[in-house]
């Protein structure tokens, strides 16, 4: 049994939505973000740095944190959605939604969302990364059919949730043919659905 840390965020919901394409049973320890639950001595144990996600697979009494990482333990464990033969793109691409896109849009959402206003020189330069992020993946996806190629993949669980945050953005999705096209491609995939509402039960994909 795997039990998941998380709250109803981007990375919260890779691991959710990943949980739920390889159907392993989990329960959800809810951690409330807005009450500072993450800062708790307990939670630390298991997070150094305060982050969601994290799981621990009680069986193998592993206990794995960093989404990425618990992504490819899942699918390692699993044998699915990280095929051999495309390792190392999976790889590459997973690495670019850790290190840059998640990271990038995360700074987008606090200038442009959380606190519009604040600093010029915050959202300005956030919107054109992000922006830029909008334009690397359309280009990408014009002449593949998923981010490490033919196969659906973990790096496309994790790119996904925040692309759905695209309301969040002003940038467009449906300006961008080839990412709206892979967007609706995962969107409407049953394990994906059931794992975005993994808090809220009423949540969908927002469409472009």
């Amino acid at each position: 049994m795997i039990e998941l840390f998380s709250s109803n965020t981007p990375n919260g919901k890779k691991i959710s939505i990943m949980l739920e394409e390889i159907g392993y049973d989990y329960t959800l320890t809810k951690i409330d973000l807005n009450k500072d639950e993450q800062f708790k001595s307990d939670f630390k144990k298991l997070s150094p740095f305060n982050k969601i996600p994290v799981i621990i697979d009680h069986k193998k009494k592993q206990t794995i944190f960093e989404s990425g990482a618990i992504l490819i333990y899942l699918a390692e464990q699993s044998g699915m959605l990280y095929d051999q033969k495309e390792r190392l793109k999976i790889n590459q691409w997973l690495m670019a939604q850790m290190g840059y896109i998640g990271p990038m849009l995360g700074q987008h959402h606090q200038f442009h969302h959380y606190n519009p206003g604040k600093s010029k020189f915050g959202e300005e330069r956030y919107f054109k990364i992000s922006k830029s992020i909008y334009e690397n993946l359309d280009e990408r996806l014009s002449n593949s059919k998923f981010l490490s190629g033919d196969n659906y993949s973990i790096a496309d669980i994790a790119t996904f949730p925040w692309i759905a945050r695209h309301k969040w953005h002003d940038i467009g999705l449906a300006n961008y043919k080839n990412l709206t096209r892979w967007y609706n491609e995962i969107s409407i995939r049953d394990a994906v659905i059931k794992g975005f509402a993994f808090i809220d039960k009423d949540e969908l994909p927002p469409k472009p």
